[in-house]
Order: structure tokens, then sequence, then C-alpha cells
């Protein structure tokens, strides 16, 4: 049996890390309910924002929202991660005044109103953990309607209200400073 020459020693090593560094090119599949987020306020052109909001987008896909999103239960406020909020100055949510932090947002949905929480745990996956004694506080939102959403979408306007909506259903809960 011949001896390997060094070209064919070296080809033999090109090829296993060209097959490696091929491996390493492989990229996740587009998440069914992708990453998106909000600020507060939205103008491109102000460099100070106030809060800014990460969350997941999940679609309703002809599914009824009282399933994915039930009344009367914790709900973490979109989809896999729960929302991340994060307030850059001491702010007043719903009137209750809440320090500069970042913050997990949850709710509670109902018919007429939504119970707004931030949550003093951060970096968890839905609501499955979810400590009522680290609530940071709770403000009962309004709940109106509007056309209908099928991704779940959370927006600020000018005067930083931030509207969650879904289907047809939108809760208004307003930021100050």
């Amino acid at each position: 049996m011949k001896k390997p020459t060094f070209i064919t020693s070296i080809a033999c090593v090109f090829i296993m890390l060209l097959s490696i560094n091929m491996e390493a090119q492989k990229f996740n599949a587009l998440d069914q309910s992708p990453m998106d987020a909000t600020v507060y306020p939205s103008s491109s052109k102000e460099p100070n924002k106030l809060v800014k909001v990460v969350y997941s987008r999940p679609l309703l896909k002809d599914r009824a929202l009282s399933t994915l999103a039930p009344n009367g239960k914790i709900w973490r406020t979109g989809a896999n991660e729960a929302t991340n909020i994060t307030l850059y100055k001491d702010m007043k949510i719903g009137g209750k005044a809440v320090k500069a932090g970042e913050y997990s947002l949850f709710t509670i949905p109902g018919d007429k109103e939504w119970t707004i929480i931030l949550n003093k745990d951060i970096n968890v996956w839905g609501a499955y953990s979810y400590n009522e004694t680290n609530d940071v506080v709770r403000v009962l939102a309004p709940v109106s309607s509007g056309e209908s959403l099928d991704a779940f979408s959370i927006a600020f306007t000018d005067d930083g209200t931030m509207y969650l909506g879904w289907g047809t259903v939108r809760v208004a809960v307003p930021f100050t400073k």
C-alpha cells in the first residue's frame, strides 16, 4: 500500500474543513411567531426613547382569541418568551408610578378590561414560572374593538398610549412621564 502524498493529505484536511464549515452554515427555519419591537416615542428622529417593548407575534390562524389568551388567566402577552418591557426613565403606567428598569409584561384578558402586569422576573419562557409576588405594578386597561388583526401587535401613539391588538380586541394602556 502506498503512503499518502503530501498533496493527498492536504486535500483530505481541506475536504474535512470544508464539510465542517458547510455544517456551520445551516440556519433555523423562520419562527412561526416572529419577534418584534416597538418604542415610545416612535419617531425615528427622537433619539431619547422612554419605553421599548420586545415581544413575539403569534397568529390567530382561524383560531379564537379566547383559546389562545383565555379570559381570567395569566398570559405572556405574545408568544415564546414573556414580553420584555424596558423603561428608560421613571414612568407612570395607568397613573401608577414605576421605576426605570427592565420587566416582563404579563396580562390577564377580560371582556371589558385587561389587567396589565409588570413583573420583576425577566428572561422567562411564557407564563409557566410567573410569580405574582414579583409584580411591580398592576393596572386595569379598557377593551375596545377595531379591524381584525391576525398577528398580535403592540404599538404606541404619539401621546404615549400603548395599544395591544389581536383579532378585533384593542387594549389601551397610558404611559406618562
